[in-house]
């Protein structure tokens, strides 16, 4: 690319950004850099993930009034891979959405279409097991000042439920993208590995410290302080982890930092991505296949 081009690129990446607030496209809350706007105008975030063209198994949804959310109308969905229908004793994934999401975000097509690569990871011999996936709210799933808490609704009222619909959960797995990245970390932690078999967390909603961090996501420094996996890493001691994150996202600087600081290493790593469907897509296939292996046999 000429040096002329690069400028041309440049300056339109100046013009987007006075167009998004000034400073860049806004992520939970979250400002993303120029040098971000940058890699997505060159395409630079690597090729986009696709969702298999195969038809997913049976799924099950309904809701329920959440006392951990304050009474909060709470939906749920499951699901099976092919060959599978309700009350199997299978393993299952908990899946956590990112902020302004909710649980229908995990599933089809138009979304992240966890259910069609559990499809297709079936199809090609992994080991069967559910995804399930529940409304969080934009509470990042710990508890709150408003004594709302996300968090406990997972532990105390969506895993009992999935209980009670015949899912084998005394260790489930974790997985989530961006919030829900921070919350499946923040719940392992909650757990241990007596608990949790795995976690996977996507492009996690991760912040150095509390002036960083998006307003909603905590309860002011002492907040922070107490739930950021920062300063925390010996609570994932002994539950296999992996954490995925672009190059081009705009928490890619805390999410390689906090890496940095886990032993053993977790799997996954970073690659070329920005924070958004195609990246979390392209590594689905992987990640499931890692949450699958940690079951136990």
């Amino acid at each position: 690319m000429s040096r002329r081009t690069l400028i041309s690129v440049g300056a339109g990446v100046v013009g987007l950004a006075a167009l998004t607030g000034a400073a860049g496209l806004a992520v939970e809350n979250r400002v993303l850099p120029g040098r971000v706007l940058m890699h997505q105008l060159l395409g630079l975030n690597g090729p986009a993930g696709t969702v298999p063209d195969i038809a997913a198994g049976t799924m099950i949804s309904g809701s329920f009034t959440s006392q951990a959310r304050l009474g909060a109308n709470t939906g749920w969905a499951v699901s099976y891979p092919p060959g599978s229908e309700p009350g199997a004793k299978l393993p299952v994934l908990v899946a956590l959405h990112g902020y302004s999401d909710n649980h229908t975000n995990a599933f089809g097509a138009g979304h992240l279409g966890l259910d069609r690569f559990l499809a297709q990871a079936v199809k090609d011999g992994s080991r069967p097991f559910a995804i399930a996936s529940v409304d969080g709210g934009n509470t990042y799933w710990h508890k709150r000042a408003s004594g709302e808490d996300a968090g406990a609704m997972v532990i105390d009222e969506f895993v009992p439920l999935l209980t009670d619909r015949g899912l084998d959960t005394w260790r489930i797995a974790l997985y989530g993208w961006s919030m829900g990245g921070y919350g499946a970390l923040h719940l392992a932690g909650t757990l241990g590995p007596d608990r949790v078999s795995s976690v996977v967390a996507v492009s996690p909603a991760l912040w150095h410290t509390s002036a960083e961090a998006a307003h909603i996501a905590f309860d002011g420094a002492s907040d922070f302080d107490a739930n950021t996996p920062f300063g925390h890493e010996a609570a994932l001691a002994g539950i296999p982890l992996r954490i995925d994150c672009g190059t081009g996202d705009g928490f890619y600087p805390a999410v390689r930092d906090y890496v940095s600081g886990l032993k053993p290493r977790p799997s996954g790593g970073f690659t070329p991505g920005g924070h958004d469907a195609d990246y979390w897509r392209r590594f689905a296939p992987a990640e499931l296949a890692f949450a699958a292996a940690h079951f136990a046999s």
